[in-house]
């Protein structure tokens, strides 16, 4: 049986767990854990953003285009995805994922550099959009290479529980960050804070991603691409191409599954804080703490979605997570909005419940399901595609509903709808189970 071919295997009597795949394991989340700091930051400092770079008379105007500066880091996820999904296919994902952790930490970085509207005026948006730019054209290889290589170091009966690991590191920046917000905003003036004390979290960013690498120096790549490589020696590969031509059916799937949880998880970490204080009422120090308890409650519960999903499939878990967020989600958002600080915590939490479900699926899934030879280029264009379309703008959609609609629970109903979508997708279409198959 060659690698390639899709085929469903028993699992395996466990293994015990080299030295390398904890390395493998630990590379990877860190190197999630930066991306997703970059982009966690951005949303939430958004309303300190908007004021610094975006001066409008009208606040609601401001935190519009912030939003939309998020979307423009998603919008050319899809072309990183492109370019270090085919390299990553052809020399190797260990290669790859240096460059991008390292391109990631630099841009962070250079945002906390920035000078502000008040001291170059228009080139001052326009220097962060293009840090936006590299973080998001770098992420697109990131988010995909890092629990790659993880998948195919994994052993197969616990390939769910470690990629949830590792994508549970994406909640980590939202604690660390909003953390290191509040502890920042209430040990100096608003006036320093302003200043100079936000730029701090960004900085951060950059010995982050050294001691990622570091990490990184010491793994390898796994034996399944070693072997696929050899295999494909002296044959011109065009990943792309053939990332196209086979998988045209299973990248479309992908995209609408991981759009769900794509909405889902930037509702949570990158639209929350902002959304708490400017529909629901709280001050900036009560919807960051609220928002730490949840995503720390999003790192705890998703890996015990992954172990479930290892033991009963990815379907029944797509199909549960779905059909909870469809069900959840308008009444998950009023409560967040409600203007309790009691209540807005039970809701976020509440909301983590059903994504981490799902995410008990779909992480694993996307993975899975494409073979070895094409694995980095096809979940690359899908996983990118679906954060473009639907993660990206999660927070301006939100807003944008919000205010047109003067409905607080506004973002619930879009939720819920697409919850159906998917839900309706993945029971009535010959979405395949991959749980155990061959790498």
């Amino acid at each position: 049986m060659t690698t390639t071919e899709a085929s469903t295997a028993t699992s395996p009597k466990p293994t015990r767990i080299t030295r390398m795949q904890r390395r493998v394991l630990a590379g990877g989340s860190v190197g999630q854990f930066v991306e997703f700091y970059d982009f966690t930051l951005y949303g939430l400092s958004a309303v300190t953003l908007s004021q610094l770079f975006f001066p409008r008379e009208s606040a609601l105007a401001g935190l519009l285009v912030t939003f939309a500066t998020f979307g423009v880091a998603f919008a050319v996820r899809p072309l990183g995805g492109l370019f270090f999904g085919a390299l990553g296919d052809r020399i190797g994902r260990r290669k790859v994922l240096y460059f991008t952790l390292l391109s990631i930490g630099i841009a962070t970085a250079a945002i906390g550099a920035l000078p502000t509207y008040a001291s170059i005026g228009a080139l001052a948006p326009t220097l962060l959009v293009l840090c936006r730019l590299v973080q998001g054209f770098s992420a697109g290889g990131e988010s995909v290479g890092a629990p790659t290589f993880v998948f195919e170091h994994a052993p197969v009966h616990r390939r769910g529980c470690w990629l949830n690991i590792t994508l549970a590191a994406t909640a980590l920046p939202s604690v660390v960050a909003g953390t290191l917000i509040l502890v920042l905003s209430n040990s100096m003036s608003d006036d320093a804070f302003m200043s100079w004390g936000w730029r701090i979290p960004f900085l951060l960013a950059l010995p982050a991603a050294f001691f990622g690498l570091w990490i990184r120096l010491r793994t390898e790549e796994s034996e399944v691409f070693q072997r696929i490589k050899a295999e494909t020696a002296g044959r011109k590969r065009t990943p792309i191409r053939q990332a196209f031509r086979e998988n045209k059916v299973r990248m479309l799937q992908v995209v609408f599954v991981l759009g769900l949880t794509a909405m889902g998880f930037y509702s949570l970490a990158g639209y929350f804080v902002t959304y708490v204080q400017t529909a629901g009422g709280l001050s900036r120090e009560q919807s960051l703490l609220l928002n730490a308890a949840a995503m720390t409650a999003y790192t705890v519960l998703l890996p015990i979605g992954g172990v479930i999903g290892d033991r009963v499939g990815r379907k029944p878990m797509l199909i549960a997570g779905s059909a909870a967020l469809a069900v959840l989600s308008v009444p998950c958002f009023m409560l967040v909005t409600s203007g309790s600080f009691l209540l807005a915590g039970l809701g976020q939490l509440l909301f983590v419940v059903p994504l981490c479900v799902y995410g008990g699926g779909c992480y694993a899934f996307f993975v899975e399901i494409f073979d070895t030879e094409t694995r980095f280029t096809s979940a690359a264009i899908s996983y990118n595609t679906a954060y473009a379309a639907f993660g990206g703008t999660a927070p301006l959609v939100g807003t944008a509903l919000v205010g047109a609609t003067g409905v607080a629970a506004s973002p619930g109903y879009y939720l819920a709808g697409a919850a159906v979508v998917v839900l309706l997708l993945v029971t009535l279409t010959r979405l395949p189970e991959t749980r155990g198959r061959n790498a």
